[in-house]
C-alpha cells in the first residue's frame, strides 16, 4: 500500500508536463492503465465480472479520474491531490444519508476541521481558473469517497473487473476530446502518457487491490497519506509550482485532520463497543 500511495503521487507533475487538454490526458491515461490492468486479470486467470456492482465502482472510479486530471490543469497540484483526499469524510456523510449510519463526534470534529482547512484555500488566487480547479478538486474527493464505498461491496475477481471497467469508462469519457482537439503526438507527451497509465494507475491499483485483500481499510487509509505528501514536493522540484500559504496550512490541517481521524476514530469506537 505504501509503494501504491508513493506511486498514486506522481500523477501531477506528468499531468503538468502534457500539453494536452485534460480529458485527453485522461483518456489515454487509462487506456494504458486498463492495459495494464487487463493483463493482471489474464496473468491471475481471473474472470471478469459483469454486474451492479462492478458498474457502479467502475463509473465512479472514472469519473474520480477525470476529475482529478481536471482539477490539476485547473489549480496547483498540491491543492488538487488534498481537497481530493477529503474523500474518507465524505464517506461518513454518505454512510449517514444514504444507509441511516450514525455520525460520532469524532466523526462531526473531523469534518468541520477539515472544513476549516478547506476554506483556506479559496483565500488563494482565487481568480477564475483557481477557484474552479479547488471545485472540481473537492468534487473528485466527493467522487473517490463514492467510489471506496462502491468498490468496498466486492471481492475478488469483482474488484478487478470494477477496476478494468472504470479504466474502460474514463477512456470512453475522454475519447470525443482526443477527436475533436487532436493532441499533438510527440515523444515526451506520449511517454509521460505511457507512465502514468502503467506505473501511476494501473499497477497501483492493483497494488491496491492486493493490499486491500491484507491489510485493514485504516492501514490503507494512513498509508495513502504519503500521495498527498509526495504529490506537490515531485511538482516542485520538476516544474517549479509552489503552493500559496494559505493552501500550505490548510492543506496540512487537512491532512491532520483525515490522518488523526482514520488513526484515533477508529479507537474511539472500540472502546465504545
Amino acid at each position: 500500500m505504501l509503494t501504491c500511495a508513493a506511486l498514486w503521487s506522481i500523477a501531477g507533475i506528468f499531468i503538468k508536463l502534457i500539453p494536452w487538454n485534460a480529458f485527453a490526458i485522461s483518456s489515454l491515461r487509462s487506456l494504458f492503465a486498463g492495459i495494464t490492468v487487463l493483463a493482471f486479470i489474464k496473468l491471475k486467470a481471473y474472470k471478469i465480472v459483469l454486474n451492479r456492482r462492478t458498474l457502479t465502482a467502475g463509473i465512479l472510479m472514472s469519473l474520480v479520474y477525470t476529475a482529478f486530471v481536471g482539477a490539476n490543469k485547473l489549480t496547483t497540484a498540491a491543492n488538487a491531490i488534498v481537497l481530493q483526499f477529503t474523500a474518507p469524510l465524505f464517506i461518513v456523510i454518505f454512510s449517514a444519508i444514504m444507509f441511516k449510519q450514525k455520525i460520532r463526534r469524532v466523526d462531526i470534529t473531523a469534518v468541520i476541521c477539515a472544513m476549516v482547512g478547506i476554506s483556506m484555500f479559496f483565500f488563494d488566487k482565487l481568480a477564475g481558473g483557481y477557484l474552479t480547479g479547488n471545485l472540481v478538486a473537492i468534487l473528485a474527493g466527493a467522487l473517490m469517497g463514492g467510489m471506496y464505498m462502491a468498490i468496498g461491496r466486492t471481492d475478488g475477481a469483482e474488484r478487478y473487473s470494477a477496476i478494468l471497467f472504470g479504466q474502460l469508462s474514463a477512456f470512453l469519457i475522454g475519447l470525443p476530446f482526443i477527436i475533436a482537439t487532436r493532441p499533438e503526438i510527440s515523444a515526451f507527451p506520449v511517454l509521460y502518457i505511457i507512465i502514468l497509465g502503467v506505473f501511476q494507475l494501473g499497477i497501483p491499483y492493483i497494488l491496491y487491490g492486493m493490499a486491500s485483500e491484507y491489510c485493514p481499510p485504516l492501514a490503507c487509509s494512513l498509508l495513502g497519506a504519503v500521495e498527498p505528501l509526495l504529490n506537490p514536493i515531485w511538482v516542485l522540484i520538476f516544474d517549479g509550482e509552489r503552493p500559496g500559504v494559505y493552501a500550505l496550512v490548510g492543506g496540512v490541517i487537512v491532512v491532520a485532520s483525515v490522518t488523526l481521524w482514520c488513526a484515533f476514530g477508529n479507537k474511539v469506537e472500540e472502546k465504545n463497543a
